[in-house]
């Protein structure tokens, strides 16, 4: 275990970028956000326009990227064409509205959606494991010291404000006891070092790069030490675009599951190129695969999309009042596990989770 790893594991408090299009057949993510191309199509051919919750591709996030660079979605004769957006909530509207085909965010807009009554379906994950810390300033201590701060969340409803009220509730807190200051994804970092806002939910390059920066800043709350069941990111897609596009659906669950399990085999070969998706430097990305490949374990090798983790976040999101009031979710209608099972089929089943 690194210095690093072991200073964060120890200051965790026991209670809870680059934009990229992923261009043609067997190019390279490139800066853009245009969704573009042609469709998908019944046959499984085509492009597949993909919405990702961050205007910055982060390390959650980067297995689109490492699918596209080594070529598996060549591989099962796949295009994507991807857009970044400033949250999950975001995604989510594309989806609902058609104007994305496959959405990437965390699972509470995705539920929220089928509350309200949205043509939506989870057919996959990305990380599904929370992987994310509150990071502080030094002066805050503890979850009490957040009274009366700046707190920065991209907006209600959002990952980052849903992980926000989940440290304030640790501490019989709401928002009401502090200050929600909005912050795109790219500027939590500078927002922290410049003393504008006072705590950040940080994926681990962003922790470990803001630390650099200023050691004095660290790890209030680890995450996944308190919330071990909490699902975090999903890909999903509307049920209508799903009936007409089974296979195309299981063909990119099919490259981006291969990606996963490259990412825990390969660290040589994925970490020059999530780096380069991200923008940080690679020793911070070398650094990082730690946490999420070693330590958590974050993204799924096989199906995942497990019952039990799925029922429990939608009870916390009840618990939290995040949840929209509306239809109670029914998860064995939103949750289409055929694509993946398929997906999974075709590959065979890899040791590990």
């Amino acid at each position: 275990m690194t210095t690093r790893t072991r200073r964060r594991l120890a200051g965790a408090v026991a209670v809870v970028t680059l934009s990229l299009t992923a261009a043609a057949c067997g190019g390279g993510a490139s800066p853009g956000g245009s969704t573009g191309g042609g469709s998908a199509s019944a046959g499984g051919g085509g492009t597949v326009k993909v919405g990702l919750p961050t205007s910055v591709t982060s390390f959650a996030n980067a297995d689109i990227v490492v699918a596209d660079e080594l070529g598996y979605f060549k591989d099962v004769g796949l295009k994507v064409d991807v857009t970044n957006l400033k949250s999950g909530t975001s995604v989510t509207t594309g989806v609902v509205s058609g104007n994305l085909q496959v959405g990437g965010a965390s699972i509470e807009p995705v539920i929220n959606a089928a509350a309200g009554g949205g043509d939506v379906r989870i057919i996959g994950s990305y990380t599904d494991r929370l992987e994310v810390e509150m990071v502080t300033p030094e002066s805050v201590k503890s979850v009490e010291d957040l009274r009366g701060k700046n707190l920065g969340v991209q907006e209600i409803g959002a990952f980052r404000e849903v992980m926000t009220r989940m440290v304030l509730e640790s501490a019989g807190m709401t928002q009401q006891d502090v200050s929600y200051i909005p912050t795109n994804a790219d500027a939590y970092i500078s927002a922290l070092l410049q003393g504008r806002i006072d705590s950040a939910i940080l994926h681990p390059e962003q922790a470990i790069a803001a630390e650099q920066q200023d050691p004095s800043l660290h790890a209030l709350v680890n995450l996944y030490k308190v919330e071990p069941d909490y699902y975090y990111g999903v890909y999903f897609v509307s049920d209508k675009w799903l009936k007409g596009n089974q296979d195309t659906a299981q063909k990119f669950l099919q490259a981006v599951t291969k990606a996963h399990r490259t990412m825990y085999d390969d660290k040589a070969k994925v970490v020059p190129i999530i780096a380069k998706a991200t923008g940080f430097d690679a020793a911070v990305i070398d650094q990082a695969w730690g946490v999420y490949m070693t330590e958590i374990q974050a993204f799924p090798k096989n199906e995942g999309l497990e019952q039990n983790r799925l029922d429990y976040t939608v009870k916390r999101m009840g618990e939290l009042g995040t949840l929209r009031k509306g239809e109670e979710p029914d998860l064995g209608t939103l949750v289409d596990r055929k694509p993946i099972t398929a997906a999974v089929k075709e590959l065979g089943k890899a040791d590990g989770r």
